[in-house]
């Protein structure tokens, strides 16, 4: 073989480059079926993703029908109210011997509250001791034996010794501390003023006994469901006047939105009422010139005010268990301009859900009786004193209460 012929023969039998070119056109088809796999995958997870959150949005109907609230923006927490830790000075007290200490009140050294399964109890040094049951039992403070057990809130002390008690389900009632005696004063369920008594929520007494004024939270929702009254942002909250005489019952105001904490003023002529939801505190006249007419207190708190008690500078203490901070993000008053979030939101979660993301921050102040601020109280993260609900001070310290918590904080006021 010469020379050009060899060439020829290694031209001709040349090994072929196998390069992407070449194979395209071989896996063309597949490539193109595999992309519509993946697309019609992708398609169908995001309907059954989406189909269950439509169905949820337009066919499930809300518990809650919220209406559109108007808050103003949070007063920045600085000055009195600088956020601090002086609520972890406190001491727990009797913890896991009784749980949900909404409201306390003291004769002498003796320390009553109600407690979640229907309790009231004396405490006396370090003993606890059950003084009456309101409700039917068994009761053991779950949701669901609420309004058979009865749910003591606000307790205070009249002038003859016996406890005043409104119970959230049951009504009014005087409680001899001695025997044991139970005295239904008003019943829950009855209709006053063309509406129901459906949240009785705090009282007070005046100093001669006559007049027990006390507040009804909502004619729509108990207690159980305190937090879709709060999110729905019903006005059907009232104060109420019973005469322990006449035994009738009057209708002093309405239209408030969570009607909570009571407090007589100094004069007596005159109530102030904590309006949860709207973060603030209102002052009712009940008797005098101006009796009937309501007037903004204060305005605008950095939190969500519960039970109002007097302080022994003559001023009053307001317990919150829940704040808006500022400098911070507060979800209610974000909510407060979203009704259909609210909507959403109680179509897929239950309450007990919601309060796992509700940020656990208590906060005391103290207001002069102007209504200025004096100091404030924090416990950030809730670690020591938890879901706050009253502050009730006795003897150079503040008891706290708590409408959630398995025991009572106890604060020397000395040392903060």
């Amino acid at each position: 073989m010469n020379e050009p012929e060899g060439l020829r023969f290694r031209r001709l039998n040349r090994p072929q480059i196998i390069t992407d070119e070449l194979q395209e056109p071989q896996y063309k088809g597949t490539s193109t079926y595999s992309g519509k796999v993946f697309r019609v995958t992708l398609v169908t997870l995001g309907g059954c993703l989406i189909l269950p959150l439509l169905v949820v949005f337009f066919l499930l109907e809300s518990p809650i029908h919220p209406e559109l609230l108007s808050l103003n923006e949070p007063p920045l927490m600085s000055g009195c109210y600088e956020p601090n830790f002086k609520l972890r000075e406190a001491q727990r007290l009797f913890e896991d011997q009784l749980v949900g200490p909404e409201s306390i009140a003291n004769f002498g050294d003796v320390i009553y509250t109600g407690t979640a399964d229907g309790k009231i109890v004396k405490i006396e040094g370090k003993s606890i001791t059950v003084i009456a049951r309101l409700g039917k039992p068994p009761c053991d403070g779950s949701r669901e034996q609420e309004p058979s057990c009865g749910r003591p809130l606000g307790i205070r002390v009249g002038p003859n010794g016996t406890l005043f008690v409104a119970d959230a389900y049951l009504g009014l009632f005087e409680v001899n501390p001695v025997t044991g005696e139970v005295t239904n004063l008003v019943s829950a369920g009855q209709m006053v003023g063309g509406r129901r008594l459906s949240f009785v929520n705090d009282l007070d007494v005046t100093q001669d006994g006559r007049k027990v004024y006390f507040t009804d939270s909502s004619s729509r929702w108990q207690r159980r469901d305190y937090l879709h009254l709060i999110m729905e942002a019903t006005a059907d909250g009232r104060v109420l006047e019973y005469d322990t005489e006449t035994k009738e019952v009057t209708v002093l105001m309405e239209n408030l939105r969570f009607a909570n904490g009571i407090q007589l003023f100094p004069d007596e002529e005159s109530v102030l009422v904590t309006e949860t939801t709207m973060a603030r505190i209102r002052r009712v006249h009940v008797s005098g010139l101006n009796k009937g007419g309501m007037d903004t207190f204060v305005d605008n708190l950095p939190g969500f005010p519960d039970n109002i008690r007097r302080s022994s500078s003559g001023g009053y203490w307001v317990a919150m268990s829940a704040v808006r901070p500022n400098p911070g993000f507060s979800m209610l008053d974000f909510l407060s301009q979203k009704p259909w979030i609210k909507k959403l939101i109680f179509k897929l979660f239950s309450q007990d859900m919601l309060m796992k993301f509700v940020p656990r921050y208590s906060l005391v102040i103290e207001l002069q009786e102007s209504g200025t601020c004096v100091r404030s109280f924090h416990d950030p993260h809730g670690m020591v004193a938890a879901y706050v609900s009253e502050a009730h001070e006795h003897d150079g310290h503040l008891y706290l209460g708590s409408f959630r918590s398995p025991y009572l904080c106890k604060l020397d006021l000395s040392k903060v």
